[in-house]
């Protein structure tokens, strides 16, 4: 017990003394570190512009003399955004630089320095990646007391060994209290005196006499410390002044991802002149508070996108053999043509600038503010926030300086105005009509979307939601259902024939398929009510009854009243022309016939198809003829052909092989006129079709 005593106070006095070596060598770092800081500054933010398509625009500007270095830390996903967009206002910098740690390179900054602790190695590992450097160890010494309890009585400091590291040695130390004993770590250091062995554990500093390592070692250090977190990264703006070291007015904006902010309303129906309230909902999201800063808030849908301008890129490049002499190698090369003289296009890089430039003076009003609180909004609206137009979108300035801290969220009131409003019912589908509001915008500002809080009769009605909205444009909302009514729809549709044409035997039939939807309501409360159904669009059919008292792109709407304990009926009718074109000459004659007989077709395209019918009739007719003909001579052909093989087989001598003779001039005279009754078939029956074809093809109806 004693001994364990002995090398716990031994630790105990090692960890301390080496604790005060590295806040010395800390000390030390933090003083280099603070001594080359010694310009940098800071800039108060004055303005901030949030968009809702997810952007934020910064402004810091305040006056500065001589040279000076402004640090502007950034989430690391904002870090491209920055690089991207800033913009920096200085008259006496003519040469300003941006500098910062480029991404995934702090391993091999850190891995170039003469001492690399990029892998977090301890100690031993360090001297031995020092081996030859040159170092001052301070060494420490314990006494003991030969008294009973064999505690320290006092501790030396003393033996400064100066010398060349040399190595790390490992040895095996055997102790009183550890069975085998532990494993001791040696500093091995060649003196002038020779080698000394000092255990890693009595080492209380260690000072390298070559200036360069130390300055190594406080560079790491600061490097290490710069890149603490991994989600953030800072961006140094160098701004060189000029000789005569005046104070002048410098300005650095840039526009980075920011949460969009949102807007809510609050309607009271039950005043005599409804009262709209918009309060804007807003989250500062960023590591720096917001002292009387300027806010604006802009509403649009401005493009936007990420270039990758943070992250270092390499481009890659053949490898070719080196240019020794020998043979040349052959290469052919394709013939040339002239090249028409056209205008070059701008340069990439002057183009996307151009672009960006515009962006930002679009989106942003660079204006005084006196010359925004100019615009306030008159006629009835309380002066809540500023709406000005910034190119194609709309900006509202808070009228007050805003003070929000960094990660807090607030509310500030965004517009308040009487608007005009007029409660009804709105029907688009389902068995209740919605309870809603025709309202217009009179507030004289262009107010985003989001949602409204409605009340009515100074109790809560409801919520509705509006998308963006226009100055003077009328919107519906809706923010609940009425039970008191009832709702139902049929639907039924009909086809009636509009024209018939005939031309070149093609018959066109025009007809028009009439849709007809009725809507049914039943309004059980004992109050007229105003009700708008919204009737779906077919972009196939048009409206025909009744009149729609507005329309929007996809619906038709209809404005009735609902007479208190009535059944109220609506029928919407739409038709839609359908055409239907057949080639007569190709029908059969049951499909001509049918045709004819139909009473959709006017009496006189009838007429012509029942003389249609009669000639396509004696046209069929005459090919019937035709092919009765010739099947009867394919007949006697194949009963000649049977007799002359009986008259081989029986002779022309015999008295039986005589009636086969007379039987085959018997036949080859009825084959022979059956052939030129054919070809007069044949005649009729090519005129009777002829004369049904020319028939169609020169009706006109």
């Amino acid at each position: 017990m004693k001994n364990k005593y002995i090398f716990l106070c031994f630790l105990l006095t090692a960890a301390v003394s080496w604790a005060q070596g590295i806040q010395d060598n800390s000390s030390t770092a933090a003083n280099v570190s603070e001594s080359s800081r010694a310009n940098v500054t800071q800039l108060p933010l004055k303005k901030v512009v949030i968009l809702t398509s997810g952007l934020a625009y910064y402004e810091y500007a305040g006056s500065v003399s001589g040279s000076v270095s402004i640090n502007f830390p950034f989430k690391l996903n904002a870090v491209n955004d920055a690089l991207k967009t800033l913009i920096i206002n200085d008259s006496a910098s003519a040469n300003p630089s941006v500098t910062y740690q480029a991404e995934n390179t702090l391993i091999e900054t850190l891995r170039s320095l003469s001492v690399d602790i990029s892998d977090n190695p301890d100690l031993a590992v360090i001297l031995s990646r020092l081996r030859g450097a040159e170092a001052d160890v301070n060494k420490k010494n314990i006494s003991y007391s030969a008294d009973e309890e064999n505690v320290p009585s006092s501790i030396i400091f003393s033996a400064v060994h100066t010398g060349r590291i040399t190595g790390i040695e490992k040895r095996q130390i055997q102790t009183p209290y550890s069975m085998g004993g532990v494993m001791e770590t040696y500093l091995v250091l060649s003196t002038e005196n020779g080698f000394v062995s000092i255990p890693l554990t009595d080492i209380i500093s260690i000072k390298f006499k070559d200036p360069v390592i130390e300055r190594d070692i406080n560079r790491a250090l600061d490097l290490i410390s710069a890149s603490r977190s991994s989600t953030s990264r800072q961006l140094t703006v160098n701004l060189p002044g000029n000789a005569s070291g005046a104070r002048r007015n410098v300005s650095i904006s840039y526009v980075i991802p920011s949460p969009v902010w949102k807007v809510s309303y609050r309607l009271d129906l039950g005043q005599t002149r409804p009262l709209l309230q918009g309060w804007a909902i807003i989250d500062n999201d960023s590591d720096t508070d917001w002292n009387n800063v300027t806010l604006s808030l802009v509403t649009g849908r401005p493009a936007s996108f990420i270039q990758e301008l943070y992250p270092p890129y390499y481009v890659s490049r053949p490898v070719l053999p080196l240019l020794i002499a020998g043979a040349a190698q052959g290469l052919t090369h394709d013939k040339s043509a002239p090249v028409a003289t056209t205008a070059s296009p701008a340069p990439m890089s002057a183009r996307s600038n151009a672009v960006e430039e515009s962006y930002l003076m679009e989106s942003f009003d660079m204006s005084a503010l006196s010359e925004m609180e100019r615009s306030r909004i008159t006629g009835g609206a309380v002066q809540t926030a500023a709406g000005n137009q910034a190119g194609g979108q709309f900006e509202f300035t808070i009228r007050n300086p805003v003070n929000l801290d960094r990660r807090m969220s607030a509310m500030f009131p965004l517009v308040e105005s009487n608007i005009e409003a007029k409660k009804t019912l709105i029907y688009s589908s389902g068995r209740f009509p919605r309870l809603g509001a025709e309202i217009i915008n009179t507030s004289k500002m262009k107010l985003p979307a989001g949602p409204i809080t409605v009340y009515d009769g100074g109790v809560y009605a409801g919520d509705a939601l509006i998308e963006f909205w226009n100055e003077d444009e009328k919107r519906l909302i809706s923010f609940g259902e009425d039970l008191s009514v009832t709702a139902s729809t049929s639907d039924t549709n009909t086809r009636a024939v509009n024209t018939v044409t005939v031309t070149g035997g093609v018959m066109t039939i025009n007809r028009y398929q009439t849709f007809s939807k009725t809507y049914t309501f039943i309004n059980s409360s004992s109050t007229e009510k105003p009700i708008i159904v919204e009737h779906a669009k077919n972009s196939q059919s048009d409206l025909v009854s009744p009149q729609a008292t507005e329309q929007t792109a996809t619906h038709y709407r209809f404005n009735i009243t609902l007479r208190a304990n009535r059944e109220t009926t609506l029928t919407v009718n739409e038709k839609r022309p359908v055409s239907e074109r057949v080639t007569l000459v190709s029908l059969r004659p049951d499909a001509l016939l049918s045709y004819s007989t139909n009473q959709e077709i006017p009496s006189n395209v009838r007429q012509a198809l029942s003389r249609a019918v009669e000639l396509k009739q004696a046209a069929d007719a005459a090919a019937a003829s035709v092919k009765d003909i010739e099947t009867q001579r394919t007949r006697l052909i194949a009963d000649q052909d049977r007799v002359r093989r009986n008259l081989e087989a029986a002779g022309s001598q015999t008295p039986q092989g005589q009636n086969y003779l007379e039987r085959l001039v018997s036949l080859d005279k009825e084959i022979d006129d059956l052939t030129r009754t054919i070809e007069r078939a044949e005649n009729n029956a090519k005129a009777a079709q002829v004369s049904y074809e020319n028939y169609l093809n020169t009706l006109r109806l």
